[in-house]
């Protein structure tokens, strides 16, 4: 692509490259791909009552249930969880040593 004379555009290409490198969005974009995993570790019937609502710094990630009862499951299960995340961690390079369960941060 030609670059005009008289301006000092930067190209979108370029300008999304400079986005990718910065740690921030890096850092955003591996938790998105984490949460998309979600349906697959929790299976189909708790993916709809769950989802991954925050990752806290020191590798605890929150899960928002649906009620109560959810996060109960959810928490008799926790350890078998837990390992089906091992190969979505070591690909994506993370760290998620618990989870805990919450309905309170259930939003529709």
């Amino acid at each position: 692509m030609k670059k005009f004379k008289y301006t000092d555009f930067t190209e979108a290409s370029e300008l999304i490259a400079q986005m990718l490198e910065k740690k921030e969005v890096k850092k955003a974009l591996t938790r998105s791909n984490l949460c998309k995993f979600w349906s697959k570790i929790a299976g189909k019937k708790f993916a709809q009552k769950s989802r991954p609502y925050s990752l806290m710094g020191n590798g605890v990630m929150v899960i928002a249930c649906e009620n109560s009862i959810v996060a109960q499951e959810l928490m008799l299960m926790k350890f078998q969880l837990l390992e089906k995340f091992k190969p979505y961690l070591k690909s994506l390079k993370m760290n998620v040593s618990d989870l805990r369960f919450d309905s309170k941060k259930w939003i529709i």
